[in-house]
């Protein structure tokens, strides 16, 4: 499969501003280099220049139409950042899609991304790993490492149950936000 050619570095910079204390990521007005006339750079700066690039998708994540493709803003945030396209995932450290400020941002790989996850939507327990297990009438914790799943006990009660998974989490090198 062939991958498309991403944007250099300098022709993000010419396009866009980027304020990390922010997140947010502004359109620069155009010169009449970029532009097929005068005229369609001066409507296109009245339109767009100095206003906010993007739009959040329904996912949360803010995302910029460049060159007739969408890339997720956290992206292109840190590609203008740090001078560079990330070469694997971007974190947001504490789970919100939305927020691209410098200080939320990390490159991790897919392993590490999977250590710093929010709490799944169908969990019933409230806590990461815990659930109920009617057959024993016990509370089950368990951690998926490397993609295996790592049994920890069954418990009496929910905040043993859960102090065992915490202390697992600690011992495997989850982020302290995981589970949140």
């Amino acid at each position: 499969m062939h991958k498309k050619k991403l944007p250099s570095i300098e022709t993000l910079r010419n396009r866009l501003r980027y304020d990390p204390e922010t997140g947010e990521l502004f359109w620069l007005p155009r010169d009449a280099s970029l532009c097929k006339t005068e005229r369609v750079c001066e409507s296109w700066n009245k339109r767009f220049g100095n206003k906010q690039a993007g739009g959040i998708h329904s996912s949360g994540y803010f995302r910029i139409s460049l060159f007739d493709r969408m890339f997720r803003a956290h992206r292109v945030a840190w590609a203008i950042h740090h001078g560079a396209w990330p070469t694997d995932q971007i974190d947001h450290i504490n789970g919100e899609p939305g927020d691209n400020r410098m200080v939320n941002l990390r490159e991790v790989t897919n392993h590490e991304n999977r250590k710093n996850q929010k709490l799944p939507c169908n969990n019933t327990s409230g806590v990461v790993g815990v659930v109920w297990y009617k057959a024993r009438a016990k509370w089950r914790a368990r951690i998926n490492v490397d993609g295996k799943f790592i049994h920890l006990g069954y418990f009496d009660s929910i905040e043993d149950a859960a102090a065992a998974r915490a202390k697992a989490e600690i011992k495997y090198g989850f982020h302290e936000n995981h589970g949140r």
